[in-house]
């Protein structure tokens, strides 16, 4: 796809004469060749902010441990192909009622519609169901907003909203399934930002900025309110919409205080596992897995709304203090890791099963080590060395490699 075209298909503005293929192996990848653009707009983002307001967007401590998120939940990927696809694909195959044609632009206008339904009730029952929340509170869990916050997401999530597409595969080619499954994962990147206010006419029909930052707030009039993906006219028409109206404060409503990945990933697992045990009776243990985060014994479904929190304004994002060169450690280490990120992607069919897990195994305690560094904890000094002894004896055996070959004596130094 060309530059200009990549770029509309971030807007969801590729019409379908431009997005219908045959085939699942003719669609385009069009995410991963979106990162240029994600690149150049959280660039952008920055700029406008520093002229409106004459700050950043974000912290470094932040923007690292959501893109570390981001590229933990890719990992999966590099192992075994989209979920979505195989089950989809799955259930076309062998249980299709009938055949759409794929280059019909109907086809394509309805597949839009049934997407972002799909996502849409997929995406409230993650908010309404405590198992499903587990997963789907990481991508909330920054108290900050921006386009980093947008490549927040859960390495769990996907191996449950695959279900919630699998009615359209009974009549919609997986080919035209697979343009729009990306294009609303895409629209959704460019939502999560502060720098762009109201959109006139448009906050009626679309998920703007404004409604999804609702959305992300922890006031209790922003909790469980706006879940479209592109379109907002199913919160309009099941009740779910709410306005921006007062100052939203981000987050989660009972911040989580931590940058490392993998405990963002597994703690809320961890929480369920201790509440089911403690909470005694078999119907009050299931209720604790199937019904809302608030819940308890003797409240409703979705928990009382006088428990959440009042928001005071004066609320203070967790930042450790941690002196300006260990930011810039971790800055220009974490650098170094997407760089061997992106190679891994690059080549990964090249490569032995044992080397990919090498790999995958080092991206993984690295994004770790970042985590506890930023957060100053005690034993992160002791973790680094160690990674950095791994890195030197992995590199040296040639299992590494940097996309670009002149910084291989620099990643040693």
């Amino acid at each position: 796809t060309a530059p200009g075209q990549q770029l509309r298909a971030l807007f969801y503005a590729l019409p379908p004469g431009e997005s219908s293929f045959r085939t699942v192996e003719e669609v385009p990848d069009y995410v991963e060749k979106s990162i240029p653009f994600f690149i150049t707009f959280i660039g952008l983002e920055f700029a406008v902010s520093w002229i409106q307001k004459r700050k950043l967007p974000g912290r470094i401590n932040d923007g690292i441990s959501s893109l570390s998120l981001g590229i933990l939940s890719r990992l999966p990927d590099v192992l075994f192909r989209s979920i979505d696809l195989i089950s989809y694909i799955y259930v076309w195959n062998n249980y299709r009622l009938f055949e759409l044609p794929w280059d019909s632009p109907w086809t394509w206008y309805l597949t839009l519609l049934g997407v972002d339904f799909a996502y849409y009730c997929f995406h409230r029952i993650s908010h309404e169901v405590n198992i499903l929340w587990a997963a789907h509170q990481v991508h909330h869990s920054s108290e900050d907003y921006n386009l980093f916050t947008a490549l927040r997401q859960s390495v769990l999530q996907k191996y449950t909203s695959w279900m919630f597409n699998l009615p359209m595969a009974l009549f919609i080619p997986p080919s035209v399934f697979a343009v729009h499954l990306q294009f609303n994962l895409l629209y959704q990147f460019w939502i999560h930002t502060e720098v762009i206010t109201k959109l006139g006419p448009l906050e009626w029909i679309l998920n703007t900025p404004s409604h999804h930052r609702v959305h992300h707030g922890r006031n209790p009039y922003c909790i469980d309110k706006n879940y479209g993906g592109t379109l907002i006219i199913w919160d309009r028409i099941f009740g779910t919409f709410e306005a921006e109206d007062a100052k939203v404060v981000y987050g989660l409503t009972h911040p989580v205080n931590s940058f490392d990945p993998i405990m963002l990933q597994l703690r809320p697992l961890a929480h369920i596992w201790n509440m089911f045990w403690a909470t005694p009776g078999f119907c009050n243990k299931l209720s604790v897995i199937f019904k809302g985060p608030g819940w308890g014994p003797g409240k409703p479904r979705l928990g009382l709304p006088e428990e959440i929190p009042v928001i005071t304004g004066k609320e203070v994002p967790f930042n450790p203090h941690v002196p300006a060169y260990l930011n810039c450690y971790a800055f220009v280490h974490f650098a170094v890791i997407v760089d061997l990120y992106t190679e891994l992607l690059a080549s990964m069919t090249m490569l032995s099963q044992a080397t990919v897990l090498l790999r995958i195994g080092f991206i993984i305690l690295s994004l770790a080590s970042f985590g506890l560094l930023m957060e100053n904890k005690s034993k992160a000094g002791i973790l680094e060395i160690i990674r950095c002894l791994v890195f030197i004896g992995v590199f040296k055996l040639g299992y590494f490699r940097s996309q670009f070959s002149f910084l291989g004596y620099a990643y040693e130094v």
